[in-house]
């Protein structure tokens, strides 16, 4: 990814006005450049921005990794307020959402900020805003990105940096998200469960069991199923309550080492959140959609996106999809034998996306680093690499 081309996309979204001439969408601030244009001058001068990037060294590459909804705490920002345009992003967030982010983000309360309609878009801006510290910092990290990917919502913060969407559209697209999976969660009494199995665990077979357990029940097409592939033997399985339930009671039938149920409020992943599938549909309709500057890769498939359409499909499935986080963490770092493996930031807050790529490719892993949103310091190597880091 060229240096121009680098800035030009992930500045992207303020120089471009929102074309559904909603009025509480931000304007570009006064001091924002014509990256359009900037954009535009970028790809006509090198109208094969791959070719650089596939010359360099593997190890002299970057990948970054956006975490989704469960990530959220507290104080996560505060670390980010001093690096430019930063808080541009959250005025920009305030005005498409109607209320202070940054506030919510900062101050809390923690069960407010962890309401569906409030965290997703919570960590898709401190996400953004996380790249803005990165680069600032170590700018070279996002000149030489060659790939993203996000958690559930941080899929959309993936696209909006690789430029595929402009950040005021995408923002209101994850509003309208949110907004539709609270509803369907309060819909019906749901949940998810962590499951760390071992290879002879029966995740499916467990499934079928559940069901047919709220069945007898009198619960009507029950649902209990894999919602997310997070690494070898590690699944999360979402449904009814009494299912995941009933799981946790009867773990050792089915060889499961620990179950731990998970701070959300509803069956994500799962047709339980059908409802929220066509308010979806509709807003993506009229978002513009590019085919992104590096690569971007789905959850529903596991694989890079290749056309714009197929990014506007696989979101709105998305969220009745499971989302196929190993599958991704394989299709990202597979690589011939002897071949460095580039360096992985994790940008937005918590670093679980680092845990689980730790337990899918350990030396994958041991080039991972993540960006401090809680904390700022004078340090930057403070900063970027925790003292966990492997490095």
């Amino acid at each position: 990814m060229r240096a121009r081309v680098a800035r030009a996309t992930w500045a992207w979204g303020w120089s471009v006005c929102c074309r559904r001439g909603v009025s509480n969408f931000p304007v570009p601030p006064p001091s924002a450049v014509d990256v359009a244009e900037l954009l535009r001058g970028a790809t006509t001068a090198e109208e094969q921005p791959w070719a650089a990037a596939a010359r360099r060294a593997p190890g002299q590459c970057s990948v970054l990794l956006f975490p989704g909804q469960g990530s959220q705490v507290v104080g996560m920002g505060r670390g980010l307020l001093g690096y430019p345009r930063v808080r541009e992003l959250y005025d920009a967030a305030q005005r498409v959402l109607g209320y202070d982010l940054l506030e919510l983000s900062l101050q809390g309360p923690q069960e407010d900020l962890d309401r569906t309609v409030h965290c997703q878009p919570a960590v898709f801006v401190a996400s953004l805003a996380a790249v803005e510290k990165l680069h600032h910092l170590q700018p070279a990290v996002i000149e030489n990105c060659i790939a993203a990917a996000g958690f559930s919502v941080g899929e959309f913060a993936a696209l909006v940096f690789a430029g595929a969407m402009e950040f005021s559209e995408g923002l209101y697209a994850v509003k309208v998200r949110a907004e539709a999976m609270q509803e369907a969660s309060e819909a019906v009494p749901s949940g998810m469960l962590s499951v760390l199995g071992q290879p002879r665990s029966k995740f499916d077979f467990a499934c079928l069991e559940a069901q047919k357990h709220c069945k007898s029940l009198g619960i009507e097409s029950p649902v209990c199923e894999v919602a997310n592939y997070l690494f070898p033997d590690c699944r999360v399985i979402s449904g009814h309550l009494e299912a995941l339930r009933f799981l946790q009671k009867n773990s050792s039938r089915y060889h499961f080492r620990r179950t731990k149920m998970l701070p959300v409020s509803g069956g994500f992943h799962t047709r339980l959140m059908g409802p929220a599938v066509q308010p979806l549909a509709q807003v993506l309709k009229t978002v513009a959609i590019r085919k992104p500057l590096v690569a971007v890769y789905s959850n529903v498939s596991g694989s890079r996106y290749l056309h714009p359409t197929h990014i506007r499909q696989l979101l709105g499935q998305q969220v009745v999809s499971p989302v196929k986080w190993e599958q991704t963490m394989h299709a990202i770092y597979e690589r011939r034998r002897g071949t460095e493996f580039p360096s992985t930031w994790e940008v937005g807050p918590g670093q679980q996306l680092g845990s689980i790529l730790r337990s899918c490719n350990l030396k994958a892993w041991k080039g991972y680093s993540h960006v401090d949103v809680l904390r700022a310091s004078e340090d930057p190597d403070a900063d970027l690499d925790p003292s966990e880091s492997p490095r």
